[in-house]
C-alpha cells in the first residue's frame, strides 16, 4: 500500500462525516486510515485552531471541505507522527491537487508548510531531554 492511500481513505471518510454532519465511522478502514481519521476526530478543535491560526484571512468552516479536511490530517500528522515533514506535505498537496480546485494544492503547502517551519524552530529552540 503506497503512503497515499490510508490519507486518500481518510480524506473520504472525513469528508463525508463533515458534509453530512456526522461522526466519521472508521471501523472498516485500514489501520493507517483508522488511526488518522480516530486522530482527526479526536484533536479537531485543537487542529482547527492551528490552521485558522497559519490560514490568515480564512475561517476554517468557510474553506472547502476537502481542503479543510487535507489540512486536518496533515496538521495531525505534523504534530503527532515521525513521518517526515516532506512526505507529508507532498501528500496532502497531492491529495489537493486530485480532489480539490487548481489554487488548493499551493495553499494546503503554505499552511503545512508554516506549521512545519514553526514546528522546526521551536524544536530546535527546545532544550534536548
Amino acid at each position: 500500500m503506497s503512503p497515499l492511500e490510508p490519507r486518500d481513505e481518510a480524506l473520504q471518510t472525513l469528508y463525508a462525516a463533515d458534509i453530512m454532519e456526522t461522526t466519521p465511522d472508521a471501523g472498516e478502514l485500514h489501520a493507517r486510515a483508522a488511526q488518522l481519521v480516530a486522530g482527526v476526530v479526536t484533536q479537531r478543535s485543537v487542529l482547527d485552531q492551528v490552521i485558522g491560526r497559519i490560514a490568515v484571512g480564512w475561517r476554517v468552516e468557510r474553506m472547502p471541505a476537502v481542503d479543510r479536511n487535507i489540512l486536518r490530517i496533515g496538521v495531525y500528522e505534523l504534530l503527532n507522527t515521525e513521518t517526515p515533514v516532506g512526505v507529508i506535505v507532498s501528500e496532502a498537496v497531492e491529495l489537493a491537487k486530485r480532489y480539490s480546485t487548481a489554487k488548493s494544492g499551493p495553499f494546503v503547502n503554505g499552511v503545512l508548510g508554516k506549521l512545519a517551519d514553526e514546528l522546526k524552530a521551536l524544536r530546535s529552540e527546545s532544550p534536548p531531554e
